[in-house]
Protein backbone atom coordinates (compact mmCIF):
# COMPACT_ATOMS: atom_id res chain seq x y z
CA UNK A 1 0.00 0.00 0.00
CA UNK A 2 2.90 2.54 0.37
CA UNK A 3 3.23 2.13 -3.59
CA UNK A 4 -0.89 3.63 -4.02
CA UNK A 5 0.57 6.95 -2.03
CA UNK A 6 3.73 7.05 -4.54
CA UNK A 7 1.56 6.44 -7.91
CA UNK A 8 -1.11 9.16 -6.30
CA UNK A 9 1.56 11.82 -6.21
CA UNK A 10 2.96 11.54 -9.08
CA UNK A 11 -0.30 11.12 -10.95
CA UNK A 12 -1.25 14.57 -8.71
CA UNK A 13 2.42 15.79 -10.42
CA UNK A 14 1.57 15.11 -13.40
CA UNK A 15 -1.86 16.42 -13.20
CA UNK A 16 -1.07 19.74 -11.94
CA UNK A 17 1.59 20.67 -14.86
CA UNK A 18 4.22 20.64 -12.82
CA UNK A 19 7.93 21.34 -14.72
CA UNK A 20 9.43 18.18 -13.21
CA UNK A 21 6.53 15.56 -13.52
CA UNK A 22 7.19 12.24 -11.61
CA UNK A 23 8.20 9.44 -14.71
CA UNK A 24 9.25 5.99 -14.49
CA UNK A 25 11.39 3.57 -17.07
CA UNK A 26 9.85 0.51 -19.04
CA UNK A 27 11.69 -1.35 -16.20
CA UNK A 28 10.70 0.56 -13.50
CA UNK A 29 7.10 0.32 -14.56
CA UNK A 30 7.47 -3.43 -15.44
CA UNK A 31 8.67 -3.61 -11.77
CA UNK A 32 5.44 -1.45 -10.22
CA UNK A 33 3.21 -3.74 -12.69
CA UNK A 34 4.98 -7.14 -11.36
CA UNK A 35 4.07 -6.00 -7.86
CA UNK A 36 0.52 -4.38 -8.14
CA UNK A 37 -0.96 -6.60 -10.93
CA UNK A 38 1.42 -9.68 -11.52
CA UNK A 39 -1.44 -11.72 -10.06
CA UNK A 40 -4.12 -10.02 -12.45
CA UNK A 41 -1.97 -10.48 -15.36
CA UNK A 42 -1.22 -14.38 -15.10
CA UNK A 43 -5.15 -14.59 -14.29
CA UNK A 44 -6.32 -11.86 -16.39
CA UNK A 45 -3.71 -11.29 -19.38
CA UNK A 46 -1.40 -15.26 -19.63
CA UNK A 47 -0.01 -15.09 -22.94
CA UNK A 48 -0.24 -11.92 -23.88
CA UNK A 49 2.72 -10.33 -25.71
CA UNK A 50 3.94 -7.63 -23.01
CA UNK A 51 4.97 -5.21 -25.76
CA UNK A 52 2.46 -2.70 -27.41
CA UNK A 53 0.16 -1.26 -25.11
CA UNK A 54 -1.23 -5.31 -24.80
CA UNK A 55 -0.95 -5.40 -21.09
CA UNK A 56 -2.50 -1.77 -20.62
CA UNK A 57 -5.35 -2.85 -22.90
CA UNK A 58 -6.48 -5.91 -20.74
CA UNK A 59 -5.93 -4.53 -17.71
CA UNK A 60 -8.63 -1.38 -19.29
CA UNK A 61 -10.92 -3.99 -20.14
CA UNK A 62 -11.09 -6.35 -17.81
CA UNK A 63 -11.08 -3.28 -15.10
CA UNK A 64 -14.02 -5.00 -13.12
CA UNK A 65 -11.92 -7.92 -12.43
CA UNK A 66 -8.68 -5.88 -11.03
CA UNK A 67 -7.33 -6.84 -7.45
CA UNK A 68 -7.63 -2.93 -5.29
CA UNK A 69 -3.88 -2.49 -5.64
CA UNK A 70 -3.94 -3.26 -9.76
CA UNK A 71 -6.89 -1.32 -10.04
CA UNK A 72 -5.75 1.81 -8.22
CA UNK A 73 -2.01 1.86 -9.61
CA UNK A 74 -2.03 0.34 -13.25
CA UNK A 75 -2.85 3.45 -15.23
CA UNK A 76 -0.47 5.95 -13.03
CA UNK A 77 2.48 3.42 -13.68
CA UNK A 78 1.45 4.19 -17.72
CA UNK A 79 0.88 7.60 -17.30
CA UNK A 80 4.92 7.62 -16.14
CA UNK A 81 5.94 5.56 -18.51
CA UNK A 82 4.32 7.72 -21.23
CA UNK A 83 5.41 10.88 -19.31
CA UNK A 84 9.28 9.97 -19.70
CA UNK A 85 9.07 9.55 -23.33
CA UNK A 86 7.70 12.53 -24.04
CA UNK A 87 10.22 14.04 -21.68
CA UNK A 88 12.87 12.60 -23.52
CA UNK A 89 11.38 14.16 -26.77
CA UNK A 90 11.43 17.29 -25.53
CA UNK A 91 15.06 17.04 -23.95
CA UNK A 92 16.13 18.61 -27.63
CA UNK A 93 14.03 21.68 -27.53
CA UNK A 94 14.09 22.60 -23.76
CA UNK A 95 18.13 22.30 -24.08
CA UNK A 96 18.46 23.82 -27.45
CA UNK A 97 19.97 27.01 -25.83
CA UNK A 98 22.63 24.19 -23.64
CA UNK A 99 23.53 22.60 -26.47
CA UNK A 100 24.34 25.52 -28.36
CA UNK A 101 26.41 27.35 -25.82
CA UNK A 102 27.86 24.28 -24.33
CA UNK A 103 28.21 21.60 -27.01
CA UNK A 104 28.87 23.94 -30.17
CA UNK A 105 29.17 21.94 -33.57
CA UNK A 106 27.05 18.81 -32.34
CA UNK A 107 24.07 18.41 -34.20
CA UNK A 108 20.60 16.70 -33.53
CA UNK A 109 21.10 13.35 -34.80
CA UNK A 110 24.51 13.09 -34.37
CA UNK A 111 23.65 11.18 -30.86
CA UNK A 112 26.23 12.86 -28.82
CA UNK A 113 23.90 15.91 -27.41
CA UNK A 114 22.27 14.43 -24.49
CA UNK A 115 26.11 13.11 -23.39
CA UNK A 116 27.58 16.69 -23.66
CA UNK A 117 24.79 18.05 -22.03
CA UNK A 118 25.43 15.70 -18.76
CA UNK A 119 29.32 17.03 -19.01
CA UNK A 120 28.53 20.36 -19.00
CA UNK A 121 25.26 19.39 -16.31
CA UNK A 122 27.47 22.04 -14.04
CA UNK A 123 26.79 24.95 -15.80
CA UNK A 124 23.54 23.90 -18.10
CA UNK A 125 20.12 25.94 -17.18
CA UNK A 126 17.72 24.68 -14.24
CA UNK A 127 15.04 23.77 -17.32
CA UNK A 128 17.91 21.82 -19.28
CA UNK A 129 18.89 20.11 -16.05
CA UNK A 130 15.26 19.25 -14.91
CA UNK A 131 14.45 18.27 -18.55
CA UNK A 132 17.69 15.73 -18.38
CA UNK A 133 16.09 14.46 -15.24
CA UNK A 134 12.62 13.97 -16.19
CA UNK A 135 14.10 12.23 -19.04
CA UNK A 136 16.11 9.55 -17.54
CA UNK A 137 19.17 10.99 -18.52
CA UNK A 138 20.43 11.54 -15.15
CA UNK A 139 19.77 11.78 -11.38
CA UNK A 140 19.25 14.87 -8.94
Amino acid sequence: MKRVGFVLAALLALAGGQAEAQTVSYAQAAGLLAQHCGDDIMKLCRGLNLGNGAIHACLAQNAGHLSPACAANHEGIRQMTEARAAAQKEVYKVCDRDRAQYCPGLVPGDGNIVSCLLEASKVVSGACTASLVNAGYTQQ
